[in-house]
């Protein structure tokens, strides 16, 4: 076979899309073949139901990034593997547990442990990031060719949540692309809605004079206090202020999505919109419930992906990523990797073993350990807090700022507040509910006679992932809790 081809097509490229596109529906003629680009855009402590196309009942919260999934495609049941940010970025970006990664919490990953960055890198890609770049450890592993560090104040991001900045550096990165003729991988990361939030006064606290401009500001009475919150002043004006910065982090992703159009480039790139976890409050982040690890996940893929889908019917991770962008862009296999590739699912296929997923917590930013495990299947999660012991009491970002506050003050005259401020701080040691009816986890079904095969049968699948990925904890597992 004699093929002329144009030289700017790295090699390892070419020689793998000429292995994997065999009756592959999103395969290109030899002649007219270009590598596919990928952006992942990804929120900063966003819950799953803040954006409107999940239900939020803010009016016109996320105008951008409804517009992405109806222009592509929609992931129900998506979720990232640990509800905290360093260790949650450094699983998507290398397939693996934190556990097997070698990073626990705010840890460098094993050096020995492959990264996409660097598969790109082999593959001929120019890799870039805007922000949170302190969030993959150790740099050297991830291979960035562009980067706006989030600390740099007088020409990067505007601590990572000015939508116009966004806008300059992505298209200034994109037209590094096209110039020295490469495809590229980039990493757009929004500081929203992480705290502090916008026009609050721990952001003025923080930062003082100089803040990030917002320009919708939601007042309490646009917002619904979730479930898993009582509904105190305090809590209701923080979620508002919540609000105003994931309306922020929506101008950010369309900031970005415009930058794709103007360059030319949007015809020919893998998009994917992710959260690294749920929001910063209590029974959310740095926990296990379905408010921690729920994300919403749109794919947006011209040309591959038909618009206004919606897949309910398969579970996907964080660790399944990596795999699926190297499927997607026909690249080689990473061996000892522990997710495996959604492609299919995006080409309209089934898989059938996509039914449950495996989340973990280990230690916060402070050290402390509150190590927990939970698989979650089709309707139903189950939660083991090792940590719990009546005696312990959990901290974090989440216990900072109005909501914490506020539950600690009423709780002395409202039992109720009472009794939910009691099982956030010290938990117990088992956990179990039917999330499709009890969504924010409210009803602890362990103890109901009637839910025990179905607690068993989660427990035995548990163990064996545990057992299957080396986890430290599972003699602890076997033989505390079976």
């Amino acid at each position: 076979m004699n093929l002329k081809l144009k030289t700017s097509i790295p090699l390892v490229i070419l020689q793998s899309w000429l292995i994997f596109s065999c009756g592959d529906p999103v395969e290109k003629k030899q002649t007219d073949y270009r590598p596919t680009n990928v952006l992942l855009i990804t929120a900063d402590d966003l819950n799953y139901n803040s954006v409107g196309v999940y239900g939020c009942t803010v009016p016109d919260i996320t105008p951008n990034l409804d517009k992405l999934a109806r222009e592509g495609m929609r992931f129900t049941n998506a979720f990232v593997n640990i509800a905290v940010c360093q260790p949650s970025r450094q699983s998507i970006m290398t397939g693996r547990y934190p556990h097997t990664n070698g990073a626990l919490a705010f840890d460098p990953i094993d050096k020995a442990v492959p990264t996409l960055q660097e598969q790109l890198t082999r593959a001929g890609y120019l890799n870039g990031i805007l922000g949170k770049e302190i969030h993959l450890k150790p740099t050297e592993k991830f291979n960035w060719d562009y980067y706006i560090r989030e600390g740099d104040l007088s020409s990067g991001l505007g601590i990572g949540r000015d939508p116009d900045l966004y806008y300059q550096h992505a298209l200034e990165f994109f037209n590094k692309s096209k110039k020295e003729d490469k495809p590229f991988f980039l990493m757009a990361n929004s500081h929203d809605p992480h705290r502090p939030f916008a026009d609050s006064e721990q952001e003025k606290r923080i930062w003082g004079e100089d803040l990030p401009v917002f320009t919708r500001k939601i007042t309490p009475e646009e917002v619904t206090v979730p479930a898993f919150l009582p509904d105190l002043p305090e809590v209701r004006l923080e979620i508002a202020e919540y609000y105003t910065s994931v309306y922020r982090l929506d101008q950010t992703v369309g900031a970005i999505m415009s930058a794709l159009e103007d360059s030319g480039l949007g015809d020919n790139t893998l998009v994917m919109f992710i959260s690294d976890n749920g929001m910063a409050l209590p029974f959310a982040k740095s926990n296990c419930y379905l408010n921690s690890n729920k994300t919403p996940w749109i794919v947006n893929w011209p040309g591959v992906i038909p618009e206004g889908k919606v897949d309910s019917t398969h579970f996907i991770s964080g660790i399944d990523y990596m795999p699926t962008v190297l499927h997607a862009l026909h690249l080689p296999v990473v061996p000892d990797m522990d997710g495996t590739s959604f492609l299919p699912v995006l080409q309209g296929k089934t898989q059938q073993n996509r039914t449950r997923v495996f989340t973990e917590f280990h230690r916060i930013f402070a050290g402390i350990d509150y190590s927990m495990r939970c698989v979650q299947e089709g309707d139903y999660g189950y939660i083991v807090n090792f940590w719990s012991d009546g005696e312990h009491k959990i901290r974090g970002d989440a216990a900072s700022g109005r909501t914490y506050s506020a539950m600690v003050d009423a709780a002395p005259q409202d039992e109720s507040v009472a009794e939910r401020l009691k099982m956030y701080e010290y938990r117990v040691p088992e956990e179990l509910y039917d999330f499709s009816k009890d969504p924010d986890g409210l009803h602890n079904l362990m103890a109901d006679p009637a839910y025990q095969e179905i607690a068993d049968g989660l427990k035995a699948r548990l163990l064996r992932e545990m057992k299957r990925t080396d986890d430290h904890l599972a003699g602890d597992f076997e033989e505390g809790f079976l």
